[in-house]
């Protein structure tokens, strides 16, 4: 499985790429940020996040996208760029027909490091290790989108089984309602 993790943000996207399955070493494909100068227009900054992560697309051609889930924080203009940027990644995931997953900062750094409260440096250090890097990815943006690309990996055979589930339950209970009203 091939997922690109993008940690959102209109100054600083990370975008990572890593390659794996559940249970086997994982390999990292490339990471890096999409940048955009703070001065300019928001307008002009989402379209270069979009263009960013369409060239992301178009080299990598991830099968999952994994983005971290906008989560509230103190200042409000900062969550309204994050959930901007997160807009345009499931945009462009969506155009292509491209899967998308949403995972909360917890969950990556539970997923990644044993604790939902593990700091920057811990999920940095553990990246590193997973991937078999020789040093932490910089920025720290470019650490958490491989971290959000690795948590999906590691959860989706999970969450894959829980909605089949809740689908088989869904056909059955839908089933046996008609079959009592037509009997």
């Amino acid at each position: 499985m091939r997922v690109l993790g993008v940690d959102p943000g209109l100054t600083r996207c990370g975008v990572g790429v890593v390659d794996g399955v559940a249970g086997r070493p994982l390999t990292m494909v490339g990471v890096g940020v999409v940048r955009t100068p703070p001065d300019a227009e928001l307008s002009h900054r989402l379209l270069a996040v979009e263009q960013g992560l369409e060239q992301w697309l178009d080299e990598h051609k991830p099968e999952f996208v994994a983005v971290e889930r906008v989560f509230s924080q103190h200042n409000v203009s900062t969550v309204m760029g994050t959930a901007q940027a997160s807009a345009v990644a499931m945009l462009c995931a969506a155009r292509r027909g491209i899967p998308v997953a949403l995972h909360t900062p917890s969950e990556v750094k539970a997923a990644v490091t044993g604790t939902g409260r593990a700091d920057k440096a811990q999920v940095g250090a553990m990246v590193t290790r997973l991937l078999r890097l020789s040093a932490p990815p910089k920025p720290a943006d470019a650490a958490d989108a491989l971290a959000l690309a690795i948590c999906h990996i590691w959860r989706a055979p999970a969450q894959n089984r829980l909605q089949q589930a809740v689908a088989q339950h869904t056909a059955r209970h839908t089933a046996h309602a008609t079959k009592g009203r037509t009997a």
